[in-house]
């Protein structure tokens, strides 16, 4: 049987904090008392300090109570007993930051420390004929430092070096080459521009030293918050986010790592109005910006991408019910193919609706969530592993969320990871998180946040594989959850020398089991994968024929249209002709009328030329009679009467 355990020359794990304890005067034997820690710290301090320091060597209190004889043990005891389940690396942490609490130049005094690394030894139990067990050495493995612990499904304080950034919240953080950064974020409503990195091989952080690019004119890099943090090449991309004086449109600027210079990048297109709290993926080549709240406290729910090749914008007019209009909302990319955004809040209401953008046909849904549906939201963050995506931190206003979630993206059930208990940094709103790397494992980095406090801690936790198999099959977590617990730990512990030896003994007894219920699940998930594979084929041979039918259904109507189509032809053709036959018609009717008229005007006419012709005759016999009788009437001595007139003129 191959067992682990742990030897050391007396660091067992990570220097800080037996520097720590050296220094404050603990020697790391399980006898260790607080007689030297007390002369020089109160007795409170000292009692904390004790405890945590057995905590973090020999684990939670299992010993029994001391007798009421002896106060001093009694107390020791009672601090130690009091810490619980605390694991290892959050009391060394506490421990660690206590002394520097009571005397921050510790660590410059304690110069007669030496450095010596955590050794994990492999140990092969044979069983000798006589039935006793012999331990061989087969492997050593060194290991210092949080790489010595590895806990699942536990949000864990990392021992960290280095200068902490200022708390703060509203920040972006991105990974690039195993170091995460930190730019910006917002602390006690004062917008910040600084830029920090965490080196995940040391957890050692440290402040970038940052100017702009030399121009004609000077580049002012506007402190912000709400804004996104995008790894792109060798370059840190920050996009949008709050200022104190916003501009017009977002904008987008360029952290250059080699160089360590900011600059603004021009962009083409039309740019979307400038936002924070908004959400931006990267797929592919392109950024895709969605929601958030503009300027003016506008809530958008709008949809831009940015090509970053060309550096274009483009909005994107989309099919389907979008999201109602929020902001410091979670977007995660699934399949280079679909945008999934959850949560946010509009002014006075909290989410945790769950939509899909589908990027290929650009057409919104609002798919059925499955498994344990997450509390309304907003401020919370998350990231992909797989085809899993884990949303920490939120809340609404009122608390924040505890509990650090799951989504499988493929069939939209909801797990729950872990869950905090208080008012902690992981359950706060406005926190970042992040994917980094131990030891070969994906893990979840957080840092930040604000929950009545603003934070600056940096927490992380090592997701289990059987997180892969809760959402595809139900008998999935139960199946894991007895391989995981079939195996029982038995530790015992002695000294050698000044140091420790833990030795994790497996029990092989319940191996076996472990193994018969694995090939179990194992056959059940097979059973089941085939019962539903035949029901696929069945419904894919029933899709087929329906497809055929619609084939020859949509070939009927095809021939009808063809045939509709001559005739709605003809039927054009025939009102053409109907139109014209209209208008001769009228042309007709004008021209009778016409016709009418003249006929009219002839009969006028020709009793015009009646009437002119009798007058003339009329006249000229009247001329005749005049002319006649001015003759006779001269004679009689009678002139005639224009004779009269003429002289009377």
């Amino acid at each position: 049987m191959t067992t682990m355990a742990r030897t050391s020359t007396g660091l067992a794990y990570p220097d800080r904090f037996y520097a720590a304890a050296s220094y404050a005067g603990l020697d790391g034997s399980l006898n260790s008392n607080n007689n030297d820690v007390s002369s020089r710290f109160s007795n409170e301090v000292a009692l904390i300090l004790y405890a945590l320091y057995q905590q973090a060597t020999i684990g939670p209190c299992d010993v029994p109570k001391p007798s009421s004889w002896n106060p001093v043990e009694q107390s020791k005891w009672k601090s130690w007993q009091q810490l619980g389940n605390m694991a290892t690396t959050e009391a060394m942490r506490l421990f660690v930051k206590i002394l520097e609490e009571e005397d921050p130049g510790w660590y410059s005094r304690a110069s007669n420390f030496v450095l010596e690394p955590t050794i994990d030894v492999q140990m092969n139990t044979i069983t000798a004929e006589n039935g006793s067990l012999v331990q061989t050495q087969d492997k050593d493995v060194i290991s210092e430092g949080l790489g010595s612990v590895v806990i699942y499904d536990e949000w864990i304080s990392p021992p960290i070096t280095g200068q902490n950034p200022k708390a703060r919240y509203q920040h972006g953080a991105a990974v690039l080459q195993e170091k995460m950064y930190i730019y910006g974020g917002n602390h006690n409503g004062r917008y910040l521009g600084d830029l920090h990195v965490l080196d995940f091989r040391s957890w050692t952080w440290s402040k970038v030293g940052t100017k702009a690019v030399e121009s004609p004119s000077p580049l002012n890099i506007a402190p912000c918050a709400g804004h996104s943090l995008i790894p792109w090449g060798n370059k840190l991309l920050s996009i949008a986010g709050h200022m104190k004086d916003p501009s017009e449109t977002i904008q987008v600027k360029a952290f250059d790592l080699q160089t360590g210079t900011w600059s603004m990048l021009n962009t083409y297109g039309r740019p979307p109005v400038s936002r924070g709290g908004q959400s931006v993926n990267l797929v592919g080549t392109t950024l895709v910006i969605f929601g958030g709240q503009g300027a003016n406290r506008t809530l958008l729910n709008d949809l831009y991408i940015l090509d970053l090749e060309t550096m274009t914008w483009d909005e994107i007019d989309v099919a389907g019910v979008a999201p109602s209009p929020r902001s410091d909302h979670a977007a995660a990319v699934h399949a280079e193919r679909y945008l999934l955004v959850f949560g946010g809040s509009s002014h006075a209401t909290f989410f945790n609706d769950l939509h899909v953008l589908d990027l290929q046909t650009m057409e919104w849904s609002k798919p059925a969530q499955l498994g344990e549906l997450p509390t309304p939201r907003a401020g919370h963050a998350g990231v992909t592993i797989g085809e899993n995506w884990f949303i920490a931190g939120g809340g609404d206003n009122k608390s924040g969320a505890s509990k650090t979630i799951v989504l499988n993206m493929s069939s939209f059930v909801w797990s729950v990871v872990t869950s905090v208990e208080g008012i902690v940094p992981l359950a706060s709103e406005g926190l970042s998180l992040v994917v980094g790397s131990l030891k070969g494992d994906d893990i979840l980095v957080s840092f930040g946040g604000y929950n009545g406090r603003y934070n600056s801690e940096v927490n992380i936790l090592n997701p289990s594989c059987k997180l892969n198999l809760q959402s595809n099959i139900k008998e999935a977590p139960s199946a894991v959850h007895n391989v995981t617990n079939t195996t029982r730990d038995l530790r015992s512990e002695f000294e050698i020398g000044q140091g420790k030896i833990r030795e994790i003994v497996m029990d092989n007894v319940d191996s076996k089991p472990t193994i018969s219920e694995c090939e179990k699940t194992n056959e059940r998930i097979i059973a089941t994968l085939k019962v539903e594979k035949q029901e696929l084929e069945s419904s894919l041979s029933e899709e087929k024929l329906q497809s055929l039918q619609l084939k020859q259904q949509l070939l009927e109507a095809e021939t009808r249209n063809a045939e509709l189509y001559k005739l709605q032809s003809v039927r054009g053709q025939l009102g053409t002709e109907q139109s014209r036959c209209f208008k001769l018609e009228v042309e007709v009717a004008e021209l009778r009328q016409k016709l009418q008229t003249m006929e009219t005007l002839e009969k006028e006419l020709e009793l015009l030329q009646r009437q002119k012709a009798a007058s003339e005759q009329a006249a000229l016999n009247a001329k005749q009679r005049q002319g006649a009788s001015g003759v006779w009437g001269w004679l009689a001595g009678n002139p005639p009467e224009y004779t009269a007139i003429d002289n009377h003129a």
